[in-house]
């Protein structure tokens, strides 16, 4: 094989990417603590670099590299375009509030950005290999994040339980690709030729282990979606975090995990979607209505936005279980969607001090709308678009995924979310209502702007409310990303037989 044959043209902004990451690495070491601006400065700019060239770069449904260990296709440019815009604004906002509180080191800016790196990793990979490969550069380097804050006792202990619930989740994954490899009997690891040896298998109930298999790397992947019942770390790794962490870990980290998980059931894993979609009903539900029901009783704000997360993943999981164009679709809008809300979220929180402290439960928010108007009315919009109340952005995609279930024939399934969604309006309204209506007894809020916080702020507010206008853009957008993933997995499950005229599932 010759360096041609690698295609490594497919992979120039990961190949950038590293390059520079290596580059600012080497410059920390010698002078990173004395110039920390600079690295920070040069690891946006990288992230920004990648962007580009993931913008310009062309893509295929076909586009492997590698040796078809990596694929560049349209659904990876939107979840990379995505994961970076995200990182690079989590980083534009959070630099500047750790360095006030003298928290930022050289190594928190190419932390992230490394684990940006894995998750690019992630939604390229086209073999069980690959995607664990970019699985655990992604979840290295947050597990040193969520400890970042080597002073504080809470972040350290955060740290501890994501490493060792991350490793156990690992191996479950691992234990379930060993057993779709074996069961599998392709004799290999890659997608496509897994794809066509379980199609041709026949009846899942002539072979079991395929189906156990399937359920052990679900489970793998439900902890890095932090779906219920795998979300057990995600509250306590959300409140003893940073808050600048935390906001890192609610946003990109998600929309890597769930195109991972979207690659592996639409492509080796597209025969057994009758079992898959079973399974992902009962997931999504269990994430709603545990996501609903555990957040009204959270006093403290980073953990309610943990449980708000978890509901979330489930609503996304809806549209995933339709096992069709228009569901995978509907679940990069709702993913789209989730990350603008998220970003506006953090950077109102991280605007806001009570006490010289950074706002830590619900009860602090009190005092806001007299304390700050704009940004109780900004608050207020967040809200009810995470509640999914019209005209904001949550009403829009909610709506796709719930009408890709009832499409898909999981219309029982749709009501009893749309019953978790009316739950969690609860406590979504408790917070305007603590900020409104709640008098502040002792100091009132203090406003901590910066341009960065006020930026993102506002930007996530006017997407927020005018959702409605683009929305046709975005649902094109990601029903040809959805639609030309399926032509690649047409086109490389035809290479793989050696024969023309293989096909794919309708819709897949």
């Amino acid at each position: 094989m010759t360096l041609a044959d690698l295609n490594l043209g497919f992979a120039l902004p990961e190949l950038f990417l590293t390059a520079a990451l290596f580059g600012l690495l080497m410059f920390g070491v010698f002078r990173g603590q004395d110039r920390v601006d600079l690295v920070v400065g040069g690891t946006i700019a990288a992230l920004l670099g990648t962007l580009v060239l993931t913008l310009v770069v062309p893509v295929s449904p076909n586009g492997d590299a590698f040796a078809g260990l990596f694929i560049a296709d349209p659904l990876a440019r939107f979840a990379k375009v995505l994961i970076l815009g995200a990182a690079s604004l989590v980083l534009w906002m959070t630099s500047s509030r750790l360095a006030a509180h003298g928290l930022l080191k050289f190594e928190y800016p190419i932390l992230l950005a490394f684990s940006v790196l894995g998750m690019m990793l992630m939604v390229s990979a086209s073999d069980m290999l690959s995607l664990y490969l970019g699985l655990e550069l992604q979840s290295l380097a947050l597990y040193v994040l969520a400890a970042f804050n080597r002073n504080d006792s809470r972040a350290s202990e955060a740290g501890l339980k994501y490493f060792i619930l991350g490793a156990l989740s690992s191996g479950v994954l691992l234990y379930g690709i060993s057993l779709i490899y074996g069961f599998g009997g392709a004799g290999a690891t890659s997608f496509a030729a897994l794809n066509q040896t379980i199609e041709v298998l026949g009846s899942p109930t002539d072979n079991i282990g395929l189906v156990v298999g399937l359920v052990f790397v679900a489970a793998g992947l439900g902890f890095k979606i932090s779906a219920a019942p795998f979300h057990m770390w995600t509250p306590d790794v959300y409140q003893g975090s940073p808050l600048s962490v935390t906001a890192f870990f609610a946003s990109a980290p998600k929309v890597a995990a769930f195109v991972l998980l979207f690659r592996v059931l639409y492509d080796p894993l597209l025969a057994l979607a009758a079992q898959w979609q079973d399974l992902l009903v009962v997931l999504s539900l269990v994430s709603i209505f545990w996501g609903a029901i555990a957040g009204i009783a959270q006093k403290s704000l980073k953990r309610l936005i943990a449980y708000s997360s978890i509901g979330h993943m489930g609503y996304a999981l809806c549209g995933l279980t339709a096992a069709n164009t228009f569901g995978g679709a509907a679940m990069l809008n709702y993913l789209t969607a989730y990350v603008v809300m998220t970003l506006g979220i953090f950077a109102l929180v991280m605007s806001l001090e009570r006490e010289g402290k950074e706002v830590e439960l619900v009860s602090d928010l009190r005092g806001l709308s007299k304390s700050s108007p704009f940004k109780a009315l900004a608050l207020l919009i967040l809200m009810m678009s995470l509640a999914g109340i019209p005209p904001f952005a949550g009403f829009f995609v909610k709506l796709q995924v719930f009408s890709a279930a009832v499409q898909s024939g999981f219309a029982v399934p749709a009501v009893l979310a749309i019953l978790g969604s009316v739950i969690a309006c609860f406590y979504y309204i408790r917070v305007v209502k603590v900020a409104y209506f709640d008098v502040s007894e002792d100091e009132d809020l203090v406003s901590v702007d910066s341009r960065a916080n006020t930026s993102v702020l506002v930007a996530s507010l006017l997407l927020i409310s005018f959702w409605g206008f683009g929305l046709s853009y975005l649902e094109r957008t990601a029903t040809q990303s959805v639609q030309m993933q399926a032509d690649g997995i047409a086109a490389r499950s035809m290479m793989t037989q050696g024969v023309d005229g293989t096909e794919v599932a309708e819709g897949s």
